[in-house]
């Protein structure tokens, strides 16, 4: 009830931001409407960049405590987090596009490292299906999980190391995002975007979570399913198998041992 009531919370504020960017907020001196597809990328990388951290935490969780509920937020997590990166590169070359007169550029560092940080994780997904044991899919997974983290700063700070088309970080910059003239407008719709699309990734880790743990469970006990009928396929076949093996070897008595033994009788 509480996740339903989360849900529709998250999707009313989604609108609610959706409305005030498009209609509320004025556009751009500059860029004019271009500029309010800022609001989607800039939220959906935050989105980004807070699923694939919980991720790398729960890797880490998985490692240390061995507990498969850690492995399930983290799957929750990664794949999340490769929806929203998508989200937030198809959102930034719309939003390139009427600004730098390109969808892409390859030269820009930011455009790079977040390409590479997509791929990263659709890895971490496809190398999810090579095993079809949980516990070693959790414990490759985290690994790997945990080294495709290390581009998530690099991402971020990539525009502040290096030179390209991008502008400097718009969150994580609190002298940019609060400077005196920026419109109040957009700063409270940036804001109240990133509080939507917060809730809405609170609203879908708990649905996938719960949908995982489900998955998992399932595996389990198929798995146990498995393991018990094999055992109880050897304990029909083992007994006939091992009394025809044990009379196979053992040793017959020989004339000579029988003759020996008479005298002595």
């Amino acid at each position: 009830m509480r996740t339903r009531i989360l849900g529709f919370g998250a999707l009313a504020t989604v609108a609610l931001a959706a409305m005030f960017g498009l209609f509320v907020v004025p556009a751009d001196l500059n860029q004019g409407d271009a500029q309010r597809i800022m609001y989607v990328h800039v939220a959906s990388a935050w989105i980004a960049y807070l699923s694939f951290i919980v991720t790398a935490l729960a890797g880490i969780g998985w490692l240390v405590r061995r507990d498969l509920r850690f492995d399930a937020v983290a799957l929750a997590g990664a794949e999340i987090g490769v929806i929203f990166t998508a989200l937030a590169i198809w959102g930034g070359m719309m939003w390139a596009r009427p600004v730098w007169g390109t969808f892409w550029q390859w030269e820009d560092p930011r455009l790079t490292t977040t390409a590479l940080l997509l791929a990263l994780y659709i890895g971490y997904l496809l190398l999810r299906r090579l095993s079809d044991d949980p516990r070693r899919r959790a414990t490759r997974a985290a690994v790997v999980g945990l080294v495709a983290a290390v581009d998530i700063p690099i991402v971020h700070f990539s525009v502040i190391w290096w030179r390209g088309l991008h502008q400097a970080p718009t969150f994580g910059s609190p002298d940019r995002l609060l400077h005196p003239a920026a419109p109040m407008q957009f700063v409270a719709a940036l804001l109240l975007m990133l509080l939507a699309v917060t809730l809405a990734w609170l609203y879908l880790m708990i649905r996938r979570y719960q949908l995982a743990r489900l998955e998992t469970l399932l595996e389990e006990a198929a798995r146990l399913g498995r393991l018990r009928s094999a055992r109880a396929s050897v304990a029909r076949t083992a007994p006939v198998d091992i009394t025809a093996a044990v009379d196979a070897a053992a040793p017959q008595p020989s004339r000579s041992t029988s003759s020996a033994e008479e005298p002595a009788r």
